[in-house]
């Protein structure tokens, strides 16, 4: 699949369900933020003279982006996001 303008391809990293000293982790700690992988980027977004704006986010960084931000699709049996580069708080380095 190959977004367009704006919007990013993202597998959502799955989240634990018990910390590291074994304390199970209620949904609600589990949900905020929600981290990811670019899987595809969309060319960019054209600005109002008419010159195409790159995204920043490339294929293959980790994102955080808010757990409610973006639409869930399915591909191949694969839960995915899509989400707006807007939605991306930020590139784990």
């Amino acid at each position: 699949m190959q977004p367009l303008h704006d919007k990013i391809l993202v597998k959502r990293k799955e989240s634990m369900t018990k910390s590291s000293g074994g304390i199970i982790l209620t949904k609600v700690a589990k949900d905020k933020p929600a981290e990811g992988e670019v899987i595809a980027i969309g060319p960019g977004k054209v600005n109002k003279k008419d010159i195409l704006i790159p995204l920043e986010v490339q294929v293959g960084d980790m994102i955080i982006f808010g757990p409610h931000n973006g639409d869930k699709i399915e591909i191949d049996g694969e839960e995915f996001i899509i989400l707006s580069e807007s939605d991306v708080f930020g590139v784990i380095e």
